[in-house]
């Protein structure tokens, strides 16, 4: 839990220096825009051309970027179906209404993720205007494996994927997720209580294609008990089929060709 406004920056913009930081950025910058050239991912992220195709050739090895006719893509690794053509900065944009909103009606932190790899990334937030309050730093990564948020992205990816995910897994541990998986995709949502003592709602955003991410509501555990849970359930999946709309009818204008 934090006190501060994260970050609201684009990837390009982002201050760590890793290189699992700079891979990822790589990755956000691509489905920021759908689709990019080698030498305009180099400029946006102010990486020489000759080290952001040594990232490029690592990514697509794993699958996580492909090539077509001279520009970079999201590859089949991390494709949900064709709904992963909206790109991160069309689910932004989207999204700060409806995340307003959610901050209105539930009073506490609302925010958009989604999946990238084997972690869900946290795309946008909105927060109340509370001294104690649940705040999330802008592309930090959230755990597939436990979580509301995580849990729906989950529920919805392909098989191979799941599976991946639990093989490592506890027997006990892995057979329980997959019981929460199916919760998820029967109720329309899912709901977590985290070990920093965040209570955390979650919902799918659904369109005809495919998922493009998970909206989701979070608060201290100490306020946001098992009424205020129900109440966020209720909440989400109608937040969640208004953003499926704008992004619906918003569709083709950034989406890769």
């Amino acid at each position: 839990m934090d006190r501060t406004t994260a970050r609201d920056r684009p990837p390009e913009e982002a201050s760590i220096d890793t290189s699992f930081a700079r891979g990822l950025r790589l990755l956000l910058a691509i489905a920021d825009r759908g689709e990019a050239r080698a030498d305009e991912l180099a400029a946006a992220l102010e990486m020489p051309v000759s080290t952001v195709y040594r990232y490029l050739r690592t990514l697509a090895e794993f699958g996580f970027v492909d090539r077509r006719d001279g520009r970079y893509l999201l590859g089949p690794r991390l494709l949900i179906g064709s709904g992963s053509v909206v790109t991160s900065e069309r689910l932004r944009r989207h999204a700060g209404p409806i995340l307003e909103d959610l901050v209105a009606r539930t009073g506490e932190t609302a925010l958009v993720a989604r999946r990238v790899g084997l972690a869900a990334v946290v795309l946008a937030q909105a927060q109340p205007d509370k001294p104690l309050r649940a705040a999330f730093e802008l592309e930090s990564q959230l755990p597939l494996d436990r979580g509301a948020a995580g849990t729906v992205l989950l529920a919805h990816a392909p098989p191979a994927l799941i599976e991946e995910v639990t093989e490592g897994l506890d027997p006990d541990v892995a057979a329980e997720l997959r019981r929460s998986l199916r919760v998820a995709v029967s109720e329309g949502s899912a709901v977590s209580s985290e070990p920093d003592e965040i209570t955390l709602v979650a919902a799918p955003i659904l369109v005809p294609s495919g998922i493009v991410g998970a909206l989701a509501v979070a608060g201290p555990t100490s306020r946001c008990d098992a009424t205020w849970a129900r109440r966020a359930r209720r909440a989400l999946p109608k937040a969640a089929q208004r953003l499926a709309k704008a992004i619906e009818t918003d569709a083709g204008s950034d989406a890769a060709p």
